[in-house]
């Protein structure tokens, strides 16, 4: 026994013995890119979005300190300029260039003051009506049983592409008809038909990845439809309205073309009133450029101030 145990090959030592496999000279090379991106991705990352960061509020930089400073010095030097490059340190800011003497002619010059006014009268109610209107007919596409639910969906769709500059002749000729022609309630009314395709589009797709199980137990518990729209829906659907909301509100405030053709010409919107300055004041620069500043921030701070809500909304039914 004891020798033909002897005679047996040892199993461990013919693994010890076998040659050892090595990766691929790409799968070491992805190893060695991997390991460098795990030391270097952290700080590249944040360093590439400061870049990006920067480049982007690089014009409403620009914008804030023409607004500052005074039309002799926007005409002999440009906007940076008001930082004092001469000193040790170059980002001081130079306070003998800055004035507020241009918001005060902003604040005189009734037309632009007016204007703003008329942006808010005609962008608030286009942005409520078109998330009102998006979400009741979003939940009806996606939970109610009706004949012809499909094809006017895919109706729906189909107006996303039409353009707006081919419904311009015709609704004004309608416009005109109705008395609507030249008027803030039709501008309204024109943005608000305009925005609801995409804003169905959007909430249907949002409301249909809520789980049946939720819906049917508010059913069983006695919940209606309006009820269950009310209370169950809209507060699971608040990143997505918050999306569609910011993007109504930026299109809506920043439209010049449908406002240059529909609204009073006697009390334009703010994009309308720097138009026309631009076009009777060529060298107003002291009221061009408070005005395109204060149209410029509000939607900066709108879309800031909901942010969080427009990133849940845009990822939101990304992954289940």
């Amino acid at each position: 026994m004891t020798a033909v145990s002897a005679a047996q090959p040892d199993p461990t030592a013919a693994i010890d013995s076998a040659p050892k496999a090595t990766p691929p000279s790409g799968q070491q090379k992805s190893s060695v890119a991997a390991r460098l991106i795990s030391l270097t991705g952290h700080w590249a990352v944040r360093l590439g979005l400061v870049v990006i960061a920067l480049v982007w509020l690089m014009p409403t930089a620009g914008l804030l300190s023409s607004s500052l400073r005074s039309p002799e010095d926007i005409a002999v030097s440009g906007w940076w300029q008001v930082f004092d490059l001469n000193s040790s340190f170059p980002w001081v800011i130079n306070a003998s260039q800055l004035t507020g003497a241009n918001y005060d002619s902003l604040l005189a010059n009734e037309l632009v003051t007016g204007s703003l006014f008329t942006t808010l009268l005609i962008t608030v109610p286009s942005t409520i009506t078109v998330v009102i209107i998006g979400a009741l007919a979003g939940y009806a596409f996606a939970w109610l049983d009706f004949p012809g639910r499909d094809w006017c969906f895919l109706v729906v769709v189909g107006l996303l592409v039409v353009p707006v500059q081919v419904a311009l002749i015709p609704v004004a000729k309608l416009f005109n008809t109705l008395g609507l022609f030249e008027t803030t309630p039709g501008v309204v009314v024109f943005h608000t038909a305009f925005g609801l395709p995409f804003a169905v589009f959007l909430l249907r797709n949002f409301f249909a990845e809520i789980p049946r199980e939720l819906l049917e137990a508010a059913r069983l518990d006695g919940a209606g439809e309006v009820r269950l729209f009310t209370r169950v829906v809209l507060p699971l659907g608040g990143p997505a309205i918050a999306s569609l909301g910011i993007f109504q509100f930026l299109w809506v405030w920043n439209d010049m073309l449908v406002s240059l053709i529909f609204a009073d010409a006697s009390s334009p919107p703010i994009t309308v009133a720097l138009q026309q300055q631009v076009r009777q004041f060529g060298n107003n620069i002291d009221v061009l450029a408070p005005g395109a500043f204060v149209s410029m921030i509000i939607p900066l701070i709108v879309f800031f101030a909901f942010q969080r809500q427009f990133v849940s909304g845009m990822m939101a039914g990304a992954v289940k």
